[in-house]
C-alpha cells in the first residue's frame, strides 16, 4: 500500500496556515517580542561601540536600551508641549466646532429633510446606547496593554542584546557544519536589513518634519509644528499614515476657522512633500535595499493589519525582507523569494514601488 505523501506546495501551504494562526493568537506575546528583536538589531552597532570604549557588558546594554526610552520621551514631551498649546484656543475651538456642525445639520436638513431636532434626538440616542463608562474603561486598558508592552519591550531588548553571542551561536548550532557559513551570511543579511531599513525610517521622519514644518507654516496652518510632526510620526504606518495625518491637519484647521486658502494649502504641502519623498529623498536617503514587489508589498500591510493591527503594518515590510533572504539563501525556497522579489530582469520597468526603498 503506497503512503500519501504530500507535495512541497501543500507542505509550505500548511506552514503558511500555521503560521498565521500562531501570529494571530500569539500577537501578545510576539508584539513586543518581535519589535524587541529588531531595535536590538539597530541598537547592536551602539552597545558594540560602548564595549569598544571598554564599558562593561551589562551596562553597554542598559545605555542601549536607556537611548530607546530616551527618544520615546523627547517624542512624546514634544506632542505633549504642542498639544498643550493647541488646548490655550480650546474654547475657540470648541465654539468653531459648535458653528460647523450647526451648519453640518442645516445642510442634512436641507439634503435630507430632517430637521435639526430630529438629528439631536437620533444622536441622543445614539449616546444613550453607548456605555461611556465601558469607553472609558477601554481606553484605560488599551493605555495600560500599550504601557506594558513597551516594558516587556525594554526587557527585551536588554536581553536579546547582552546574550546576542549565545543567541547567535544557537543559531548556527541548528544547521550542518557545513551550512554554517551561509548561515553566518545569512544571519548577516537579515540584521544589516532591518538595520537599514528602520535607520533609513527615522532619517526619512525627520526630514518629512522639517518639510512639512516649513509648508505648513509658509500656508499659514495653525499649530503647523505639531501637525508636521504628528504627519512625520504617521509616515511609520505605510500607505495611510501621511495621509491620515495629513486629514486630521486639515479638519484641525477647518474646526478653528481657517480659511479655504489655508486648507488647499495643507493639501498642496502634502502634495509636494509626497513628490519629494517618493522621488528625491527616498532614492538619496534610505536607496534600493528591501527589494519587495508591489503585490507582497501591499498584500504584507493588509494581512500585517488583519493579524496584528498598527503594529503589524509598521513591521510587515521588514519581516517579509528578512522572509525574501531565508528564501534566497535556501535552495528549495528560491522560487519564493523570485516570488516575493523584484525581477531583475525587469527592474526598472513597470509599477514603480517606492515603499521598498526604505532602508
Amino acid at each position: 500500500m503506497r503512503r500519501f505523501s504530500l507535495t512541497q506546495s501543500i507542505k509550505v501551504l500548511l506552514f503558511a496556515i500555521l503560521l498565521i494562526a500562531a501570529l494571530y493568537y500569539g500577537k501578545a506575546f510576539l508584539i513586543p517580542f518581535v519589535f524587541a528583536g529588531i531595535l536590538a538589531m539597530l541598537l547592536h552597532p551602539v552597545v558594540e561601540w560602548l564595549e569598544g570604549k571598554r564599558f562593561p557588558k551589562a551596562l553597554a546594554v542598559l545605555c542601549a536600551d536607556l537611548l530607546v526610552v530616551a527618544a520615546v520621551a523627547g517624542i512624546i514631551g514634544l506632542i505633549s508641549w504642542q498639544i498643550a498649546d493647541l488646548a490655550k484656543n480650546a474654547s475657540q475651538l470648541e465654539s468653531n466646532i459648535t458653528q460647523k456642525v450647526d451648519q453640518l445639520k442645516q445642510f442634512v436638513a436641507n439634503s435630507l429633510g430632517l430637521s435639526p431636532q430630529e438629528q439631536q434626538q437620533m444622536i441622543q440616542k445614539q449616546q444613550s446606547n453607548s456605555n461611556v463608562g465601558q469607553n472609558v474603561t477601554g481606553v484605560l486598558t488599551m493605555l495600560g496593554g500599550v504601557l506594558t508592552d513597551f516594558l516587556l519591550m525594554l526587557i527585551y531588548i536588554f536581553l536579546f542584546l547582552y546574550y546576542r553571542s549565545q543567541l547567535y551561536t544557537f543559531v548556527l548550532k541548528l544547521v550542518a557544519r557545513e551550512k554554517q557559513e551561509q548561515a553566518r551570511e545569512v544571519l548577516q543579511k537579515i540584521e544589516k536589513t532591518s538595520r537599514n531599513y528602520f535607520t533609513g525610517l527615522i532619517m526619512m521622519i525627520g526630514c518629512l518634519w522639517v518639510m512639512y514644518g516649513i509648508g505648513f507654516s509658509i500656508v499659514g496652518a495653525k499649530n503647523a509644528i505639531f501637525f508636521a510632526i504628528l504627519c512625520g510620526i504617521l509616515e511609520l504606518v505605510p500607505f495611510v499614515g501621511n495621509l491620515t495625518g495629513t486629514t486630521i491637519t486639515v479638519l484641525v484647521n477647518l474646526a478653528q476657522g481657517s480659511n479655504s486658502s489655508v486648507l488647499i494649502g495643507i493639501i498642496i504641502t502634502y502634495a509636494v512633500v509626497q513628490f519629494l519623498q517618493s522621488y528625491i529623498l527616498e532614492p538619496l536617503v534610505v536607496g534600493d535595499r528591501v527589494s519587495i514587489n508591489p503585490l507582497f508589498t501591499i498584500g504584507g500591510i493588509v494581512a500585517g493589519e488583519l493579524i496584528w493591527g498598527i503594529p503589524g503594518m509598521i513591521l510587515a515590510i521588514p519581516l517579509i525582507g528578512m522572509a525574501k533572504i531565508i528564501c534566497d539563501n535556501i535552495e528549495s525556497l528560491h522560487p519564493y523569494g523570485y516570488l516575493i522579489g523584484e525581477d531583475n530582469k525587469k527592474k526598472g520597468k513597470g509599477i514603480k514601488n517606492p515603499l521598498t526603498k526604505r532602508g
